[in-house]
Order: C-alpha cells, then structure tokens, then sequence
C-alpha cells in the first residue's frame, strides 16, 4: 500500500494513502485526511497510518471534535469508572480548560503540537481570572486526564494513537510548604479554644489525618482504651451540595494512629459532650455517629471548616497555613524530635518511606547532623562535648 503527502496552505498537509481500485468502474480511490503541523508531523501520521492499515488496525477518520468526545467520554466512562469526585475534577478540567481551547479540532486531526502550544499558553496566561499562569503541577493533571480520554479512544477504535504520549508534559515544581512552628503552638491551640473546632484542630496537629479522614471519623473507629484511630473512611462534598463517605484514598491510607495522652483525654471529654448533646435530642450517641458534626449529628462542609481555620490564623496574628499543614507540621515536629522516618511515614499513611523523605526533606539535613553529633556522642563523649561547647 502507497501513499504520499502534499501541502495544502502553512501549517497544514494532505496525507493521500491509494486504497486500490473501485471494482466497477476501476478508477483509482485515494484515502484524504489532513494533519497540522509540520512537515514531519504529517510523514509520521502517513507511516502510521500506513502499518495500521497493513495490520488491520486503521480507523476511519471521525467527523467528532475533541471537545465531543471529552464530554461524552466523562459522563459515558469517567463517571463510571472512577469515584464522585474524581468524576467531578475531570468534568471541571474538561468544560473549564480542555474544551474552550481545544475542542473545536476534530479528533483524528488532533496533533502533539496541539498540545505543546497548548500546555505553554497554560503555563503563561491560563488561570480562568486572567492573573497569569497555571502551575506546572495543574497541566500535569490536565495532561493525565486528556492522556486517559486518548488511551480510552484508541482501545475503542476511535483513534490510532495516543498523541498525548508523545508529548513531555510540564514538570511540576516543588511546593514550598508551610507548618506551624513548635514555638506559635500555643498560641495556636489558646486560639483554637474560642472556635467550635478546637477538638478538629487538636486533633489534626497531633495526628497528622487529612480533613477528609478527620470529618469521616466514626467514634467505632476510636479505640479510647489502647489509644488509637483506626483510619478507614473520608468524608468529603460535592459541588453539589452531597456529602459523599468513600474509602480512603490509597491502601496505605488504611492505617492505624496511635493517640498522645493529652489528645486521648481531650477525645474522651468531647465524647461525653456529644454524649450530652445526643440526650437534650432524646438520643443516643452510636458507634456510628460522626466523632466531629454539628449538634445533631449532621457531617460538617469541609470548606466552612477550612474557612474557619483561616479566620482563626488571621485573628491569632500567625503566618498564614492552611487546614492541610496541620498535616506537614505533625509531620516536621516529629522528625525533628528524633522519631523513626518510617513511623511517620506509617502514621500519615504514605505508600513508602520514600515519599516521606521527598516531601520533608527540608527536615532531613537536621536529621544528619543530629545522627552525626549522636555518634560522635557514643563512641567519644569527651571530644563531643568540648565540640558542642
């Protein structure tokens, strides 16, 4: 099987492939199809072309758009195959950037290079408000959900390939984290006692739980007598308004989170107080009941809780962190205390220590000089100390 290609106008080429003779009339029949871009682009999609048709595998261009098909294949698979909420993050990158900048080209004439100039107006001037750039962490997203869209045309037999595959997609930069330092503590939690979220917050900086895990918390997952959190479910809201109880977000993410003194105390005296709520109702507090809701049982929004947590910062004068740095600095008081990597990365729930040692690897530094001063310490007390003196 031949075929060549031709140029029609800059930017943008015939591929011809002859697909043999029509057997009555014996005239030649030639298959058209156009590709932007450049000229190499266009004898990559003719040598493509051409082996899938040698195997079989050649799929007739489709007068369907990008932008269609991502729709269709949101609600049709997506919304199937993946959780309510993941469900809702693809449709929201879908409708709010993909489909307004792409989506009017036709599927089969999707490009690499459409891609390319695309992810680099992102990173420049894509946020929605006209204030510059997308972070190269949100095109990356982008670009995963557009790279599944295509995976999923192709074992479909929309598409032939995966363009998104040949594109390197942006690199995301490291975020620059923020905790609470171990002396603005105090001040913090002498804070949080005038909130309604004081037990939350509490617990948030001496566990290191997610908001999620946090407000999915069932008083049948608190072992009050051995000290501990059984991690098993995340609470979360729909744009919809819907609250939504899932299993947590990776199998590691099932774990269990051994309580401090002071925070098994302040759990067992918020346990009495819903206790107490639950009666002036004419009820009982269960199992499973939610450990934090409102008064009558109800889960709290996790962005009013967030909310709130900012208010709290800002009238406490402290440098501003969010809900989820409760998170990191749980995590970066424990190293610096001396404990184990590995128990850290057990309590937070990651997949492996390394996840753990990327993510606080400002901590790690300190780490090393400690373990230094530590062996010195061991093996020569006497010229440690003189050195530290």
């Amino acid at each position: 099987m031949r075929g060549h290609i031709k140029q029609r106008s800059k930017g943008s080429w015939s591929i011809i492939i002859d697909v043999g003779r029509d057997p009555q009339t014996g005239k030649r029949r030639q298959q058209w199809q156009t590709v932007k871009g450049t000229k190499g682009d266009a004898q990559r999609e003719l040598r493509e072309t051409l082996h899938s048709l040698e195997r079989g595998a050649y799929v007739k261009p489709q007068k369907v758009s990008l932008g269609e098909y991502l729709k269709q294949w949101v609600e049709s698979y997506a919304a199937i195959h993946t959780s309510p909420r993941t469900t809702e993050g693809y449709r929201a990158i879908v409708h709010r950037y993909i489909v307004p900048a792409l989506g009017g080209i036709p599927l089969c004439q999707l490009q690499p290079q459409h891609l390319e100039n695309y992810y680099s107006g992102a990173l420049s001037h894509g946020r929605l408000d006209g204030k510059g750039g997308l972070s190269g962490r949100t095109v990356l997203h982008q670009h995963r959900v557009l790279s599944e869209a295509l995976s999923h045309a192709v074992k479909q037999g929309v598409v032939v390939r995966n363009v998104a595959e040949a594109v390197v997609p942006p690199r995301p930069g490291r975020i620059e984290m923020s905790t609470l330092a171990s002396e603005n503590v105090p001040r913090f939690l002498d804070a949080a006692r005038r909130t309604p979220y004081y037990v939350l917050f509490y617990a948030a900086l001496y566990t290191g739980m997610r908001r999620g895990e946090l407000l999915g918390l069932r008083w049948c997952d608190i072992d009050l007598g051995r000290a501990s959190i059984s991690v098993v479910q995340t609470l979360y809201r729909l744009s919809s308004g819907e609250f939504v109880i899932k299993e947590p977000k990776s199998p590691h993410s099932r774990r269990l989170v051994s309580l401090s003194p002071s925070l098994a105390k302040l759990l067992r005296g918020h346990h009495a107080e819903r206790e107490a709520q639950k009666a002036l109702l004419g009820e009982r507090l269960a199992g499973s009941d939610l450990v934090f809701a409102h008064p009558d049982g109800s889960p709290l929004d996790p962005s009013t809780v967030s909310h709130g947590f900012g208010r709290l910062i800002r009238k406490a004068g402290l440098p501003h962190i969010r809900f989820h740095d409760l998170r990191h600095t749980h995590a970066t008081l424990m190293l610096k205390a001396g404990v184990h990597p590995k128990i850290v990365s057990e309590r937070l729930g990651h997949a492996n220590i390394g996840i753990t040692l990327d993510t606080y690897s400002h901590v790690v530094p300190g780490l090393q000089e400690a373990a230094a001063l530590r062996f010195d310490t061991l093996l020569e007390p006497e010229t440690a100390q003189t050195e530290v003196r």
